[in-house]
């Protein structure tokens, strides 16, 4: 599984990263997608996260005021994600409904 990623600063200083991790099936991206939406950001301003899905890739992008709250936050995601994508190949497969 590959991820694609990307960073830049926007003219207001606010610093955007969007990260794209694809799945073998729309079902496992919506998963993912379930799994990891309830996490909302522990910190109440200076950050924005969102997570969507497009077809087998879910998609995440965040904002952020400095470099440093960023950094936490895609850092924690990654091991959230890490987390989900072990479990689901430690369970296989979904099964569509």
């Amino acid at each position: 599984m590959a991820a694609a990623a990307a960073a830049v600063a926007n003219g207001a200083n606010r610093l955007r990263f969007n990260l794209s991790v694809p799945f073998p099936s729309v079902l496992e991206a919506q998963i993912a997608h379930g799994s990891l939406s309830p996490d909302a950001e522990p910190r109440k301003g200076g950050i924005t996260r969102e997570l969507s899905v497009t077809g087998c890739v879910l998609q995440v992008h965040w904002e952020a005021d400095e470099a440093r709250i960023l950094r936490v936050s895609v850092s924690s995601f990654l091991d959230h994600l890490a987390l989900v994508l072990q479990t689901m190949d430690r369970f296989g497969p979904p099964v569509p409904r």
